[in-house]
């Protein structure tokens, strides 16, 4: 989603949106997100994985969609069982609201220090032919970023490097998140693939792609340090491109 402003020299420019997107499971606040305002059912879901709301996208019974002038809110309805759980883990927690790269209190900022657990018995191996396949392919699934040249991307590819599905987002975390939850409405299965991005590998990403299961991860540009050592803990491969070819990093 984007719109179209005159620049001061009278060219014409689109820019992304950008809006405060408010997650509300059975009436209880949880998070302000500021997210481009598209396929947001996917977001609702991905997010709910990525933090550990939910396990799977059937603990989710409805989701509905309400613009208002200041933003967006998501209203998730979780089943009993998982209701239970959410209001367990809220009583440990103060967050009235965050950005997207921030802590988002208490049970996260401990979450920092504490291992991720390993989704496979060995990280995978990626073909170099087949992340060259996906990564030249990925400027076709980035219609916002052909408009706008200033969104991020999360891609899926199959094991020979062909993309399946892709979603943009101003933000390479919520991107990640519209992946995630597409992958599970879906049913697709997360550890037959690998995940490609438009962006650096940060430790978000990479406890988000240990909660969803995703076995590797290919980057434009290099991962921090951090994020090499939770993937490392969760067993996940990173790849970044280096002069023009694509590096393992673990």
């Amino acid at each position: 989603m984007a719109r179209d402003i005159v620049l001061a020299d009278g060219a014409a420019w689109a820019v992304p949106e950008e809006v405060p997107v408010a997650l509300v499971y059975n009436r209880r606040n949880y998070a302000v997100m500021l997210a481009t305002p598209d396929n947001l059912g996917d977001f609702a879901i991905g997010f709910s994985l990525a933090e550990g709301i939910i396990h799977n996208a059937g603990e989710i019974e409805a989701i509905e969609i309400v613009s208002q002038e200041s933003g967006t809110d998501l209203h998730i309805t979780l089943n009993a069982e998982r209701l239970e759980r959410f209001d367990l883990i809220q009583r440990r927690r103060n967050l009235p609201g965050r950005a997207g790269c921030g802590l988002c209190g208490l049970e996260n900022a401990e979450s920092l220090t504490a291992p991720l657990p390993p989704i496979a018995d060995r990280a995978i191996e990626i073909s170099l032919v087949a992340l060259a396949t996906a990564m030249a392919a990925l400027p076709d699934w980035q219609p916002l970023n052909a408009r706008t040249r200033s969104v991020h991307a999360a891609a899926w590819a199959d094991a020979d490097g062909k993309l399946l599905t892709s979603r943009e987002d101003v933000g390479r975390h919520n991107a990640l998140d519209k992946l995630i939850g597409a992958l599970a409405r879906d049913e697709r299965d997360a550890s037959k693939g690998f995940v490609v991005m438009s962006s650096r590998c940060s430790y978000e990403l990479v406890e988000k792609a240990a909660r969803a299961g995703l076995p590797a991860i290919a980057t434009l540009s290099a991962p921090t340090a951090f994020a090499i050592r939770k993937a490392r803990e969760a067993r996940i491969t990173l790849y970044a491109r280096s002069k023009g070819r694509f590096v393992r990093v673990t």
